[in-house]
């Protein structure tokens, strides 16, 4: 295993995060690694839910840890660099992230309450005490989405990078403007944060893993083909597919039995995919989490972070790879989702070629398989080899018709 990742996901983490809050004056109590992400030869990034003692006080807290920030730069507020002579670690507590500035101020519900006052956004009250917060999701140094309601109304705070804020800002702009029933952006800051509108509809993951009426192929292309030719202005971004080598370098890192397999994979990828092929406006990470529903109709589509050029077989073989994963866990849903994914397959071949899906299929899976050990799930070995059967499934049949 690579050493830097041992060291952050192993017991030797325990003294890095000892150390990091005991220089604040706590006391480490319980902890556990519950997000991964690991860049080989870049760097190692990792979340904890841990318990600390803070006098007579104990919590529950957020702490995160990352090699590979650079050495001989100040530390931001509120982190803490801890080194050996030859390693060099950042600690920090959410939400004192380095990465995302305006990530503590997007979970103060004071100036939370001030911004969106600052910002004209209309059902929102002013008053901090009215207003609740709620992390929906949060992935270290990249990106964090948190909830705001107050009384009935809702909406959404996005905490990007900074350098990313304002092309996000004009993306749901854009899109918006063309009539995809994408959030409409209220505001943002320099900072890193943007406002969203929230979008009526049933998380279409819901329907994926409890039941329920599931969108047709024919609706899912129909909301791709939304997608606006301004798109094409955008900057491309390469593909899980394109990326085979890359989630192969880091699946082998963390299971070295399975290294010989993932390499194999990522080729069978790649001399498959191989060529000029033209672009056509894409979503970019187009699968269930992104969609909400009322009926068959998709009432909204999210995280427009990767929309732009790219080749319409990466859209569709994401949520067919998706799919297949939640479907190697549901159970009693696992046949009709299993029976959806051939419905969708079949229509989607309509649109695309056949063996280039296929294929595409089996490198976003390749990407899906870092998942288990990312977010340190149990048995993640196990659940990391099921996704690379699913993979190596699909390679298999993208010879056939």
């Amino acid at each position: 295993m690579d050493p830097t990742l041992s060291l952050l996901t192993s017991d030797e983490a325990y003294d890095v995060l000892s150390a990091a809050v005991g220089s604040a004056g706590g006391d480490l109590v319980e902890w556990r690694a519950d997000q991964v992400d690991h860049r080989p030869g870049a760097s190692t990034t990792v979340a904890y839910r841990t318990v600390v003692r803070w006098g007579d006080v104990v919590q529950t807290e957020t702490l995160a840890a990352s090699a590979g920030l650079g050495s001989g730069q100040a530390a931001p507020a509120g982190v803490v660099v801890l080194g050996d002579g030859e390693r060099q670690v950042a600690v920090w507590r959410f939400p004192s992230d380095p990465g995302l500035p305006a990530l503590a101020a997007a979970c103060d519900r004071q100036v939370v309450g001030d911004l969106l006052t600052s910002l004209g956004v209309a059902g929102i009250a002013p008053d901090a005490s009215d207003v609740r917060l709620r992390v929906r999701s949060y992935r270290p140094r990249r990106r964090a989405v948190v909830e705001v309601r107050a009384g009935a109304a809702a909406l959404f705070l996005k905490v990007v990078r900074p350098r990313t804020v304002a092309d996000l800002h004009h993306r749901h702009d854009m899109l918006h403007e063309a009539g995809v029933p994408v959030p409409r952006s209220l505001g943002w800051t320099d900072e890193g944060l943007v406002v969203l509108e929230a979008l009526p509809g049933t998380p279409a993951r819901h329907r994926w893993q409890h039941g329920g009426l599931l969108p047709t192929g024919q609706h899912l292309t129909a909301l791709l083909d939304r997608l606006p030719p301004d798109t094409m202005r955008l900057a491309r971004r390469r593909a899980w597919a394109e990326r085979a080598d890359h989630y192969a370098r880091v699946i082998g890192s963390a299971v070295p039995a399975e290294r010989d397999r993932v390499t194999h994979l990522a080729s069978a990828v790649h001399s498959g995919l191989s060529g000029a092929q033209p672009d056509a406006p894409t979503h970019g990470d187009f699968y269930e989490g992104q969609l909400l529903l009322e009926g068959e109709r998709v009432t909204g589509l999210l995280d427009v972070d990767t929309v732009g050029p790219g080749r319409r077989a990466d859209d569709l073989a994401c949520l067919l790879a998706h799919t297949h994963v939640l479907a190697l866990t549901a159970g009693t849903r696992a046949r009709p989702l299993m029976g959806a994914l051939e419905t969708w397959r079949r229509w989607f071949e309509r649109v695309v070629d056949p063996s280039e899906l296929r294929l595409r299929t089996a490198g976003v899976l390749l990407s899906l398989a870092t998942g288990p050990h990312r977010v340190q799930e149990n048995g993640w070995p196990q659940a990391t080899r099921r996704r690379l059967d699913a993979a190596q499934w699909w390679v298999e049949r993208s010879g056939s018709r």
